[in-house]
């Protein structure tokens, strides 16, 4: 059987760019909506060398799930493997490159694979970091606190399914990781301002009102 040769500097450098393409395609058009052909023409090159590089469509998008959410999921395994109580890794969306924050961002909304299974590690990790810090209030293996980490995931990585509406209101692309800092900052505001109206006169009997953690679901 011959020995593969390894692939010439130019095919590598058009696969990155067939890649690159797709990621803003797959973005902007949806899955559904991206059509080889449209990537092949976004990219420059032609329907063929897509097939070459990537064989099918199918193909095409893995590798940019693997792209644009490999690291962060490899990020999400590594902590839960290391016993690493931080959801950390989730900050790293917003400073990641603008297309591959951008294809994650359809990805959470149609439903990819990779996103999911991002969903569900980072999920995980919020239940040990909540389970860690407060075990009272989120025992370890309660049903209330799988729900109130499965929250915890889907409240961050909502404001990437909706930047749009972000952006609208805040006056810059939520997306550029210019702005991270000013996102991230957001988020604890409202974090430490919420937690003082629940622990406050006005909060308090929200707060009273709702199960405990202890209560597991029927």
């Amino acid at each position: 059987m011959a020995t593969e040769q390894p692939a010439p500097a130019e095919d590598l450098t058009g696969r990155a760019r067939i890649r690159d393409a797709a990621l803003r395609v797959f973005a902007e058009q949806g899955v559904k909506g991206a059509t080889v052909q449209l990537i092949a023409a976004a990219a420059g090159v032609s329907t063929g060398l897509i097939r070459h590089h990537f064989g099918s469509k199918d193909g095409l998008r893995r590798a940019c799930d693997e792209y644009a959410i490999g690291t962060l999921l490899h990020q999400a395994r590594r902590a839960l493997d290391e016993d690493t109580a931080a959801p950390g890794f989730l900050d790293s969306m917003y400073r990641a490159s603008g297309a591959g924050t951008r294809y994650l961002a359809r990805a959470l909304v149609e439903g990819s694979p990779a996103a999911a299974e991002l969903f569900d590690t980072g999920a995980a990790l919020a239940e040990r970091f909540l389970s860690d810090h407060d075990p009272d209030r989120f025992p370890p293996g309660a049903a209330a606190t799988r729900d109130a980490a499965a929250v915890m995931g889907a409240m961050q990585l909502s404001t990437l399914a909706l930047h749009t509406h972000i952006g609208r209101r805040m006056g810059v692309d939520p997306l550029d990781p210019a702005h991270a800092p000013r996102l991230v900052a957001a988020m604890v505001g409202v974090s430490s301002a919420m937690a003082a109206f629940l622990s406050g006169e006005r909060g308090r009997p929200i707060s009273d009102a709702s199960p405990t953690p202890h209560e597991e679901r029927p």
